[in-house]
């Protein structure tokens, strides 16, 4: 079994876990690393759990693609907040979270070999499931501030394309789509004859008035958009796994199909808990994005002290910064040395694509203001000290 080989060795591995290491073997390291929020669960979600618990049915399996009152509930969500109105021409499938969704996604409209987009920098999970569903990634470079480029997305749009991925407000670098861009992409989909994927776990997660885009609602969309959300973000929901998905109605069979393989249904004592999150709105995540955007200011005022040393591009969602660093070192010796030297860890830029030159991810959302501050005069010291 020594020489057994798999599709899973043209994956690459999860940096999370590899910095995570790093982390426990330098005890006192604050991480900047992890995509979380410092905060959990609201108390409307974790009330729900007696109501799972009250009945016995709820051990038994549950409707493929979710609770009838989850599914409304997020379908009053949807038109609410996304203006994305539920109806026969798509269909909502709860998933154990939107990782899941964009698996979901590709083994539902693609075959081995056919191609999916990504803009670079990418999400690394995307580039992982196209690899694992034996399709083949093909990376379209973002401009010097990270947004979208259509006309490259357009040349790179061969017969063998099945969908071009976003994702809006970004992970890794932070910043937000603007419409026309979004509806630029759409558009090109539509007249390509491909699908538009359209992640959004960090819809919540603008700053200073930037609006929030859903593809899902531009008119005419819905046969070919398929949006992504989570409740991983917003709510606190991590280990949960909860998200959900909106696909074209001509998706529902094979994306149940899928469903029905990998999972049979949704944790149903999760789906509980995420209607009592829905159940609170947004409100229950404003109430701790203003901690959040003074952790992002505070962020953003000290990279400002390495100016000399890096490239701080615009960022205007989600709890990223995306560091071009004018350096030679490679992106993942430099972070040994964060830590190792400076008890702070970043994620290198390489997982996201960037292999030319040395990017880091910083990740703000998990920490409070006390912990940022220390967690970025480290890194900002560090680099100062590392570099000079």
């Amino acid at each position: 079994m020594e020489n057994l080989i798999s599709r899973m060795q043209a994956v690459q591995s999860p940096i999370i876990p590899i910095v995570g290491e790093l982390i426990r073997q330098y005890p006192g390291t604050i991480s900047l690393g992890q995509g979380v929020v410092y905060y959990g669960p609201p108390p409307e979600a974790i009330a729900q759990i007696s109501q799972f618990l009250a009945d016995p049915t709820n051990h038994l399996y549950k409707a493929n693609e979710g609770i009838p009152p989850l599914l409304e509930a997020i379908a009053g969500k949807l038109c609410t907040f996304n203006r994305i109105e539920i109806n026969e021409q798509n269909a909502v499938v709860v998933t154990a979270g939107s990782n899941m969704a964009f698996m979901h996604a590709l083994l539902a409209i693609t075959s081995v070999g056919d191609e999916v987009i990504l803009q670079t920098p990418y999400y690394f999970n995307h580039d992982m499931a196209i690899t694992i569903a034996g399709c083949r990634p093909v990376f379209v470079p973002t401009d010097e501030n990270y947004q979208l480029r259509p006309e490259a997305i357009a040349q790179a749009i061969t017969g063998r394309t099945r969908a071009v991925v976003t994702i809006s407000p970004n992970n890794p670098t932070g910043v937000v789509y603007p419409k026309a861009a979004l509806q630029a992409v759409n558009q090109l989909c539509r007249d390509r004859g491909i699908y538009h994927i359209s992640d959004e776990a960090y819809e919540y997660f603008t700053y200073d008035g930037v609006p929030h885009i859903s593809p899902g609602s531009f008119a005419g969309s819905d046969p070919h958009t398929i949006s992504l959300f989570s409740l991983s973000k917003a709510y606190g929901f991590a280990s949960w796994r909860i998200g959900y998905m909106v696909i074209p109605a001509s998706l529902s069979v094979a994306v149940k199909k899928v469903q029905d393989t990998i999972l049979i249904c949704p944790p149903v004592i999760s789906q509980y808990a995420a209607v009592g999150a829905l159940q609170t709105g947004i409100a229950y995540c404003q109430e701790h994005l203003h901690a959040i955007a003074e952790v992002r200011h505070l962020v953003l005022s000290e990279l400002q002290h390495l100016d000399h040393l890096c490239t701080v591009a615009p960022t205007e969602g989600a709890f990223y910064c995306f560091l071009k660093v004018h350096t030679d070192l490679p992106a993942m010796q430099l972070i040994e040395r964060l830590i190792r030297e400076h008890r702070v860890a970043v994620l290198p830029g390489d997982t996201f694509g960037m292999t030319e030159g040395c990017y880091l991810r910083i990740g703000y959302g998990a920490l409070q203001k006390e912990t940022a501050t220390a967690g970025i005069e480290r890194l900002v010291k560090g680099l100062q000290s590392i570099l000079s």
